[in-house]
Order: structure tokens, then C-alpha cells, then sequence
């Protein structure tokens, strides 16, 4: 069974790592291939409607979260586009990115922060630690994000790829 998140915000920085029941290659996998994606990303309730990689360094992780829960009230229906520009990628090891807020054609929206994403995979036991580093521009940007709900968000989509993976 995959551990809890360790959470740890400091300055600029969101980091937060987990150790998955699961070969590392299969959960680079999950991180990398759209198919895999659709499974396990975006929070509880939320649907990856939509889900292009290009997984080449310059290329561009293109995706739509849709809410699907009408529990969820206003977010019901609602739609939430990202954008990863691929800067570095060592297969099996370690991923960054930058991640924006965007529209359906890839716009980056104005005025919402971008964030620095280092994503660090490597074998414990035969099981995998994943170590995620968000850095923000600045301390505002990243408290603006965890007001959005970032956190929660986060820590409910790991804990889909833990389920995701445990059943691979």
C-alpha cells in the first residue's frame, strides 16, 4: 500500500514526496503517458477530459480537469486547463516542467502564477519514492495557489495514482 503525502511548504516552495507500491517505471509511466494520466489525474470528483504529451524536452503536456461530482456544487461542470512545457526528462528518473494555468487552445492565462516542477523518482524497496518540488516566482504566488485549494487537490490526485498503480 503506498504511503501518506509528506507536505512541506517553505518560501517559494511546495514540496511534497510519496512512496507508491509500485515498480518506478510504471509510475513514471503514470506521470508521462496521456493514457495513463486519464486514470489518476486531478482531485476526487474531477475528470481528465482531455490529455495530449508531446514527452520531449520543449514539448508541451496539454490537459482539461472537468468537474463530474455534483456534490461538488458551483465547481459541477466546471472545466480547469493546464499547460506543461517540457524543460528536462531522464526516463525512469526525474521530470521538469513548467506548469501553466491555460486555456483550451494553450493559451497561458494572464495573471495566474507559473510554477518551476521538479519531479524526482527513484526505487526504495522495490517500491517508489516520488518527490515533488513546485517552486513559485514568488512566496505570494504560491500562497495565492494553496488559496485556490492546490494542496487538497494534489494530495487527492496522489492518492488516485497510488490507487491506479497498486491495481496495474
Amino acid at each position: 500500500m503506498s504511503s501518506k503525502p509528506i507536505v512541506n511548504v517553505e518560501g517559494r516552495e511546495f514540496v511534497m514526496e510519496q512512496i507508491f507500491d509500485a515498480p518506478k517505471e510504471l509510475v513514471f509511466q503514470a506521470f508521462t503517458e496521456a493514457e495513463r494520466l486519464k486514470h489518476w489525474w486531478g482531485p476526487r470528483g474531477w475528470n481528465l477530459s482531455t490529455c495530449k504529451v508531446d514527452l520531449r524536452e520543449g514539448g508541451i503536456w496539454h490537459y482539461c480537469m472537468t468537474c463530474e461530482d455534483q456534490a461538488q456544487g458551483e465547481f459541477y461542470g466546471m472545466e480547469s486547463w493546464g499547460k506543461g512545457v517540457y524543460r528536462e526528462i531522464t526516463p525512469g528518473e526525474r521530470l521538469v516542467y513548467t506548469d501553466y494555468f491555460s486555456d483550451a487552445e494553450g493559451n497561458e492565462t494572464e495573471g495566474m502564477p507559473a510554477t518551476e516542477i521538479i519531479l524526482e523518482f527513484s526505487e526504495q524497496d522495490g517500491k517508489t519514492k516520488v518527490t515533488s518540488r513546485s517552486i513559485f516566482e514568488s512566496e505570494e504566488d504560491l500562497n495565492s495557489t494553496l488559496q485556490m485549494g492546490m494542496e487538497q487537490g494534489i494530495v487527492e490526485t496522489w492518492e488516485r495514482l497510488g490507487e491506479y498503480v497498486e491495481q496495474q
